[in-house]
């Protein structure tokens, strides 16, 4: 089956569409495992204006799309950047408990609900910089 979906995905239009769906539907699946692992609710927490949730939220984001388009660029089909892009993942919520772990000296999921934009921004840019390094490997 899966070098039948290949084929119909020869038409640019049609993969392009496989791969902006696939990664949605993907970004929510990871983005709701982030929820889940975090002390805080994300969405909650951006409607009520915490600019440092909203940072690393959307350095999240922008980090699980990054690992998208590096598994795209790299793969064979739809199914191989799926699994590229779910192993980068995982390696980007290792790195996730690998910061708050080597950050004794406060809780990061406590500052970033208490609005600490720094502790956010940080966040932020660690999901980014990590994707960079993380996509930069997928084979």
């Amino acid at each position: 089956m899966e070098h039948e979906i290949d084929e119909l995905l020869s038409n640019r239009f049609a993969a392009s569409l496989a791969y902006v769906s696939v990664t949605v539907l993907a970004l929510l699946v990871f983005l709701y495992f982030f929820e889940f692992v975090t002390r805080y609710k994300c969405w909650q927490e951006i409607k009520r204006g915490n600019m440092a949730v909203a940072m690393a939220t959307g350095g999240k984001i922008f980090g699980i799309c990054n690992l998208f388009r590096f598994s795209i660029e790299a793969s064979e089909g739809v199914y191989h950047s799926l699994v590229w892009a779910t192993y980068g993942f995982g390696l980007l919520i290792a790195a996730y408990f690998l910061f708050e772990f080597l950050t004794p000296v406060f809780r990061i999921d406590e500052e970033i609900e208490k609005d600490n934009r720094a502790v956010g921004f940080i966040a932020m840019v660690i999901s980014i910089s990590l994707s960079y390094v993380i996509g930069a490997t997928v084979v």
